[in-house]
């Protein structure tokens, strides 16, 4: 929802072309790269993601690469696509500017987000899917929505310096690494972002870093040329049990004494797992206010019908 008038603004400019179908231009046993052609990130990854899982099914991995893309949603759905046929799935992508490198006042790398989902026994599934930011743009939205300050450790100011002002950290466009400070280790979110780049844009010939354009909701500056990089790797290939292992490790990390006893210990996915059953029971989803409003408006400017609110 955050980026729908986005994609509807490129789609309008002509800096991405829906239309267009991705191509598959080099290949061998296990890996492959992708020209997307400046269609849309969900297509392009849809294909590059099926892909990787038949190599996997093959060879016992895939890995594919993917240039001249565009935004394309969440990580965790594209790792999930392969784990949801029994193998672990990784997902990459590089992003427009955001992120300061320690000690920098400019931003030179995305939010560049890792996932890697597997899939266990009884049900269970590991499922990982984070910015190597300190937090997503997104979340300092919402802020920005609520009228609500910034923790400490997510977002720069013009000086360089911490700030929680969240219209500040928005205008500015500098997250802090994973990590935060230098003296809290943000230079590993730094290093994690640096691989993400290395495995997106620069092993695929998308642009990359500095070199990726701004994104705003105008759709100036022509095509966005992201990189992706999906993985999806046979568990089988490795000592039998896999999915057991992964399931006793699940169960044993919710059942550690918590620190605060009304906060149990989760896995991995347990949160986002705990949401996607009240959005199910619910038969909804809820969205913040200003949200409703913005894609109202986006609906007139289409002439399509606006959502349904309840």
């Amino acid at each position: 929802m955050n980026r729908l008038e986005f994609y509807i603004n490129d789609i309008l400019s002509g800096a991405c072309k829906p239309n267009n179908q991705p191509k598959l231009i080099k290949e061998n046993a296990s890996t492959a790269l992708v020209d997307a052609d400046n269609t849309l990130g969900a297509v392009a990854s849809h294909f590059a993601m099926d892909i990787a899982i038949k190599k996997a099914k093959e060879t016992g991995v895939g890995w594919v690469t993917v240039k001249g893309s565009n935004h394309n949603g969440m990580a965790g759905f594209w790792a999930k696509k392969a784990s949801d046929k029994g193998l672990i799935g990784m997902a990459f992508t590089n992003t427009s500017p955001l992120l300061a490198p320690t000690r920098s006042k400019k931003a030179a790398l995305g939010t560049n987000p890792i996932s890697v989902v597997a899939p266990g026994s009884n049900g269970e599934t590991l499922y990982v899917d984070m910015a190597t930011t300190a937090v997503a743009v997104g979340k300092i939205e919402i802020q920005r929505r609520k009228g609500e300050p910034i923790p400490s450790g997510w977002a720069q100011g013009p000086d360089g310096k911490e700030t929680t002002d969240a219209n500040l950290a928005f205008d500015t466009g500098c997250l802090m690494p994973l990590g935060g400070q230098e003296q809290t280790s943000g230079y590993k979110g730094y290093g994690l972002a640096a691989i993400v780049e290395l495995f997106c844009g620069i092993s695929s010939g998308s642009k990359y870093g500095h070199h990726i354009r701004s994104w705003s909701h105008s759709g100036d500056g022509g095509p966005a040329n992201l990189g992706h990089c999906f993985v999806a790797v046979d568990p089988e290939s490795f000592e039998p049990g896999f999915g057991d292992r992964l399931a006793e490790s699940m169960d044993h990390w919710r059942h550690l004494e918590p620190t605060d006893p009304n906060l149990p210990v989760l896995a991995p996915g347990d949160k986002e797992r705990a949401a996607a059953k009240v959005c199910d029971e619910s038969g909804t989803v809820a969205y913040l206010q200003q949200q409703l409003v913005t894609s109202e408006a986006l609906a007139k400017k289409l002439k399509v019908t606006p959502m349904k609110v309840l």
